[in-house]
Formats: C-alpha cells, sequence, structure tokens
C-alpha cells in the first residue's frame, strides 16, 4: 500500500494509557497517524518509539481546552498527511470528590477537558480536517462506563461522559447519511497512568491505601482484574475498519464485565 493510500488517524491524549495503543494499533493498521497530547516531550518521544517500530507516525502538542490549540493541532495534521479519516477523542483527565465540597474549577476543568474537547475536536475534523466532504468517516470517542452509571465521588467525570456518551449518540444519527459514523467506547477500570491517579484519590479520600482500593475495585470486576489498554484498543481497531461500517450511535463497553449495559 502507497502512502497516499493509507487512510489518515488523528488520536488526542496519545502519549500513554488508552490513548498511546491506540496509536500503535491503528499505524499497524496501515493508517497514517498524527498524534497529539499536552506536553511536547511526551509527543516527541512517543511518536520517535512508534517510528522505530516501522509505523508511519507524526506529531504536535495540543491543548483540547483551546479553540486555538485544537486548530493548530488539526492544520499540522493535514499539512503532514492529508484530510482526515479516522478521529480518535481519547484526551480526558480525572476529578471529582465530595460533590458538596467541589470547587467551581474541578468541575469546569473536568467538563471542558472530557466533554467540550470533544465537540471542539470534532468540528474542526469535519471541517478544517475535510471529513465532512468524505463519503467514509470514523469518530470514535473514549467515554467510560461512568457515562452510563453514577459513579461515587465522580460527579464531573460521571456527568462528562454521560456528555460524551450522548453527543456520540446525536451526532452518529445526524452524520449516518454521509457515510461517518461515530461511536463511543466506554472502558471501565484500565490499569494505565491516570488509573494509579485515581485510585491515590479514593484512597486519600477513604484514609485507606491504594492496595486496598485496588482489591475493591477488581472485587467489582466479574473478570476479576482490569483491561488492558491493548484490549481497548482492539475495539476502538475494529470501529475504524470497513467491517464495522454498519455500528454507528453505540456506546461498547471494554470493561470485564463492570458494567453490563
Amino acid at each position: 500500500m502507497s502512502q497516499e493510500d493509507k487512510r489518515v488517524a488523528l488520536v488526542t491524549g496519545a502519549t500513554s494509557g488508552i490513548g498511546f495503543a491506540v496509536a500503535r494499533l491503528l499505524a499497524g493498521q496501515q493508517h497514517r497517524v498524527f498524534v497529539g497530547a499536552r506536553t511536547g516531550e511526551n509527543v516527541v518521544s512517543t511518536v520517535k518509539l512508534l517510528r522505530e517500530e516501522g509505523l508511519d507516525v507524526e506529531g504536535t502538542v495540543v491543548d483540547v481546552r483551546s479553540g486555538e490549540s485544537v486548530r493548530r493541532f488539526v492544520r499540522a495534521a493535514v499539512d503532514r498527511f492529508g484530510s482526515i479519516d479516522v478521529l480518535v477523542n481519547n484526551a480526558g483527565t480525572p476529578g471529582g470528590g465530595v460533590t458538596a465540597d467541589l470547587e467551581d474549577e474541578v468541575w469546569e476543568r473536568v467538563i471542558d477537558t472530557n466533554l467540550t474537547s470533544v465537540f471542539r475536536v470534532t468540528r474542526e475534523v469535519l471541517n478544517a480536517g475535510g471529513m465532512r466532504t468524505k463519503s467514509r468517516g470514523r469518530i470514535i470517542n473514549i467515554a467510560s462506563t461512568a457515562g452510563k452509571q453514577g459513579v461515587v465521588l465522580g460527579a464531573p467525570y460521571s456527568a462528562s461522559k454521560h456528555g460524551v456518551v450522548g453527543f456520540t449518540k446525536a451526532l452518529g444519527n445526524e452524520l449516518a447519511p454521509t457515510g461517518i459514523t461515530v461511536n463511543a467506547v466506554c472502558p471501565g477500570y484500565v490499569e494505565t497512568p491516570m488509573a494509579e491517579h485515581v485510585r491515590r484519590n479514593y484512597a486519600k479520600l477513604g484514609r485507606t491505601t491504594t492496595e486496598a482500593v485496588l482489591a475493591k475495585f477488581n472485587a467489582k470486576i466479574p473478570l476479576g482484574r482490569y483491561s488492558t489498554p491493548q484490549e481497548v484498543a482492539g475495539l476502538v481497531g475494529y470501529l475504524a475498519s470497513d467491517p464495522a461500517a454498519s455500528i454507528t450511535s453505540q456506546a461498547m463497553n471494554v470493561c470485564g464485565g463492570l458494567g453490563n449495559f
């Protein structure tokens, strides 16, 4: 397959955890992948690592909370690889606590990073990224099982991910006649740097240890363990493929049975 024949994928939050696994998988599936994250050093090291594996990857810094940063990011991707065929909105942040004690900053940061950014990046990809002119496209939003049920001490996070699921279903129905599909992947507990951060926060709030929190979380999962980033990426890879053309407006779990809904 020539470089020109490869489809172009854009992945946010792509330097660790699920985003990194997604970028690696899509590149391995013959996509040209443009990655972004907030920290320049992480973007450089991620691109270097994946290119050393023989994968066609480039990237640059992006702050998904900034409209101007998102515009620069999408423009850079198009300048480098051409119009965008696949968008994976993965950038996100945890956040929560006792709801009555939350500061406005926490709520606004989580909603902006996890929900508003999905709209912001998607709109830019549809327009400046050229996707809306195509007869085939894939928009895949990384939501959460927290987007389908309430999470104790996680009201901002849960609200943001419920919003991602709602946005996905609405846009999926809107774009269905065009051949562009829109789906959400809903991980449960996944072993990532963010998961470690979440366990530390729960341990602090509950005056316990991270080991105790991990044991409690594992006990809630029918499979008995956290999912891996690669397992989540596997569903993203399928949704990006041609055989998934009739799947749209769905929110699909990768959670070891944690959420059977």
